[in-house]
Order: C-alpha cells, then structure tokens, then sequence
C-alpha cells in the first residue's frame, strides 16, 4: 500500500457521519487518504475504524469548524504529515430552522438573532475560516481541489421563481448562509484563477442524513457523489461554479 506521502489527501470536516461519512468512504474507496474532522475524538476514531473494516485507509483528528485553535492545529496535522493537503471539503453545517423539507419554524419577520448568528458561524464563517487557515497547503498541491457544501436552497434565482421546486421552502438563516457561502466560492475562484487550485460549490441533493430526515428522497451514497467529483475534477474542470452531480445550478 502506499504511503499518505505518494497520494492524494483529503479533509473532510463533519466527516464522522452523513453526507461527509459517505464522501470520505468514496474518496478513500479512488486511492485517497481521507482524514475526517470530528468534533470528538471518540466520534473520529469510530468512523475510522469502520472504514478500516472496509478496507479504507482513514485518519481522524478532533475539530470543531468554529474553534480557531483547532484550524491552527490541523494545519500542523497537515504540514507534517504530507507538507500538503490536496483536497479541502468544507462538509459541516447546521439547519436550526426545523425539520427540513417541513414548514420553517420561523418567519423571515420573526428568526431570532441567535439564530441567525449561530446558522452563520457553522455555515459561512467557519468554512471561510478553515479555508483560509488551510490554503497555502491547499495552494503546495499540484491540483488543490476545494468544495464547499452549499444547497440548492442557496439560490435566488430558484428562490424568486414561483414555478421553481423550491419556491415555499424558505428557511431564512440556512438559505441565507448558503447564499453567502456561493458568493464566497465565486470570489475565491476569482483569487485563485490561474493557479492549479479550484473552488467549486456543490449541492448534494436532499439527503437521509440526520439533518436531511427520513423524508429526503436521495440516499446518502448518491448524495455523496457531487463532493466527490468536485474534489476530483480534472486540470481543464471548472472552478467558481455550483454543481448537482455535475450539472450547473443557477445562482
């Protein structure tokens, strides 16, 4: 087996479950080494150890997306362990507006402030965080690779459409956040373009996860997918765009 130095590294934060459990196996399943950021020790360890069951290589390290110390210490984690990190995936989020695809639990006239700034901090500040403490081992790859897990209910367009799916399924501080997250995709490709590292935005689908519910349509593999190609682009593959297994979303 070859050595974490002679391939592909990946992060994934939020990895111990759900979508970013799921994307984690997938890349571990092309070569890569996925390492999963848990916010618990205990969490990262029982994800790795099922992954090993599969035969997939894993590490895990303790990280909360919000903790500044934490970014600082994976950066450590990274340099010493590759002097690099190909492939970022900003997975972890929150949704604190009831039981998604159910009726939001407030009104754009009556969200609370806490949250508001609580959705923010996981959704858009943390991300942006992270990326920024992690790029230039993002930037040492020789095709840095960063996807940020938005939604489709991110889009104004969809949003402002009374014909589009999404029309009454407005949950203001979650789309909001990924509305903003999208906006911080399109400026760092913006940053980045002409380098080897590209930035994309990826909409899973509604999935079965523990934030997705047991309503979603989608199952967790196929949700999976979009992250994955994204992480996996090629050299000619676009940057500063939002896919849905590998179609375009309208902003």
């Amino acid at each position: 087996m070859s050595t974490p130095l002679d391939r592909k590294i990946a992060f994934i934060t939020g990895g111990n479950r759900g979508i970013g459990f799921e994307t984690a196996r997938q890349l571990g399943a092309l070569g890569i080494l996925p390492v999963i950021g848990a916010r618990s020790a205990e969490a990262g360890r029982d994800a790795v150890a099922q992954l090993r069951e599969e035969g997939i290589e894993a590490e895990s390290i303790v990280f909360d997306v919000t903790d500044d110390a934490d970014h600082r210490r994976a950066f450590d984690f990274f340099q010493k362990k590759a002097g690099r990190l190909d492939i970022l995936i900003n997975n972890a989020g929150v949704y604190l507006e009831g039981e998604p695809g159910g009726a939001p639990r407030y009104l754009p006239s009556t969200v609370p402030d806490k949250v508001l700034r609580a959705t923010f901090d996981a959704n858009l500040f943390a991300p942006i965080a992270v990326t920024q403490a992690l790029l230039p081992l993002l930037r040492l790859a020789p095709a840095g690779r960063i996807v940020n897990l938005s939604s489709i209910l991110g889009s104004l367009t969809l949003h402002s459409d009374p014909a589009s799916p999404i029309y009454d399924a407005k949950a203001t501080a979650y789309d909001a956040s990924k509305t903003a997250l999208n906006a911080y995709t399109v400026h760092l490709a913006y940053e980045l373009k002409g380098s080897t590292t590209k930035v994309n935005s990826a909409h899973p689908g509604w999935v079965q996860t523990a934030m997705g519910g047991s309503n979603a349509p989608m199952n967790v593999v196929d949700g999976a997918k979009t992250s994955v190609q994204l992480a996996t682009l090629p050299a000619d593959g676009p940057s500063g765009g939002f896919f849905h297994l590998g179609d375009p979303l309208p902003w």
